[in-house]
C-alpha cells in the first residue's frame, strides 16, 4: 500500500479502490484465493428467493397435517362411539351369559332402564335401542338388524 505524507509528522495510508481485492492484513492481493468471482464483470451474488418455495410447502404440509388430524379425529370419534355402546350394553340388565358371536337386542323397559334380550325387535313391544354382537374380545359391536318382517 502506498503511503502519502500529509504533514511532516503524519503519514496516512492511501486506500485501494473498492473494485481491487486487497487484503490489508496480509498486505497482498488475494482475489485468486476467494471462493467467488471478484472482478467487475462477474455475475452478481444474490440470495435465492425462498418465500415462494416456503409458502408452497407450508400449504402442502398444512394440508397433510389437516388430513392426518381429520383421520385421527374420525378414528377417535369411532372409538368413543364404541366405548359408549359397550358402556350402555354392559350397564344394561341381563340375566344370562351372552355367547360370543350371537346377536342380542337392547331395549328400554317401562321404567326407562336398559335391558338386553334375545327377542328380536319385531317380536317385542319395548323401546328398541339397537342390536349388538359380542365379539371374541368381549366387545359389543353395534349391527343393523332388519326390524321389518
Amino acid at each position: 500500500m502506498q503511503s502519502v505524507r500529509v504533514h511532516k509528522f503524519t503519514t496516512v495510508k492511501k486506500k485501494k479502490p473498492d473494485h481491487i481485492v486487497y487484503n490489508e492484513d496480509n498486505d497482498s492481493y488475494d482475489a485468486a484465493l476467494k471462493p467467488y468471482a471478484t472482478d467487475l464483470g462477474a455475475p452478481a451474488i444474490t440470495t435465492n428467493d425462498t418465500v415462494a418455495w416456503k409458502n408452497a410447502n407450508i400449504h402442502k404440509v398444512n394440508k397433510q397435517i389437516k388430513a392426518k388430524y381429520d383421520e385421527l379425529k374420525a378414528e377417535y370419534d369411532a372409538l368413543i362411539e364404541e366405548f359408549e355402546y359397550n358402556n350402555l350394553v354392559y350397564s344394561a340388565k341381563f340375566t344370562f351369559e351372552p355367547v360370543v358371536g350371537e346377536v342380542y337386542h337392547l331395549y328400554k323397559n317401562k321404567n326407562e332402564n336398559p335391558f338386553l334380550s334375545i327377542i328380536a325387535p319385531n317380536e317385542c313391544s319395548f323401546e328398541y335401542l339397537g342390536s349388538f354382537r359380542l365379539n371374541a374380545d368381549k366387545m359389543w359391536i353395534r349391527i343393523q338388524v332388519d326390524t321389518e318382517f
